[in-house]
């Protein structure tokens, strides 16, 4: 018995250009693909991530530059200590470039002398601090988020400059 009779004849081989057509190909789609992300990155990945069963990512935090404040707040008082006026010239200086945002954080020192009276609450106790300086800067932007501390610190109101990104302005003009 020879060889040739063991072996089965070879099938007919592809052209080697076929091989680099279907390469030259796929980068094409892979371009497109690329093209397509740079356009909505944070969609592309969401969907990406989500194909593998993993869950969308959360919305990025805004990054904190600047912050101004009102301190020494009267133990268990929302009420402003002094004048907002300072906060409010800085904040309105700051939010002319529409990519910014505030954000305005109430604390409360953690003593028993410093909380709610009604409800006997610290963090009901820092959310009024922060909403009484939100109140006092709402003429001045609509981009205000108002939040508490979470650890005891000082009995004051905060208020921090962050930059939020391009998405806040429309696009390709600045301010």
């Amino acid at each position: 018995m020879t060889d040739a009779a063991i072996w089965p004849d070879p099938a007919p081989s592809k052209p080697l250009w076929l091989m680099t057509l279907a390469d030259l190909a796929l980068l094409l789609v892979g371009f497109f693909v690329l093209l397509q992300a740079s356009e909505r990155p944070r969609a592309v990945t969401d969907a990406l991530r989500q194909s593998f069963g993993g869950a969308a990512a959360p919305a990025p935090q805004a990054l904190p530059v600047m912050a101004a404040g009102l301190l020494d707040f009267a133990p268990g008082s929302a009420v402003l200590p002094d004048s907002p006026a300072a906060a409010i010239a800085w904040a309105r200086e700051a939010v002319r470039d529409p990519r910014v945002a505030l954000t305005v954080t109430g604390s409360t020192d953690g003593s028993a002398a410093d909380v709610d009276p009604a409800t006997g609450s610290a963090p009901i106790l820092a959310a009024d601090r922060a909403r009484a300086l939100a109140a006092a800067l709402a003429p001045v932007s609509r981009r205000i988020t108002v939040t508490t501390a979470t650890h005891p610190g000082r009995r004051a109101a905060i208020v921090t400059l962050a930059f939020a990104g391009e998405a806040a302005s429309p696009k390709g003009h600045l301010p």
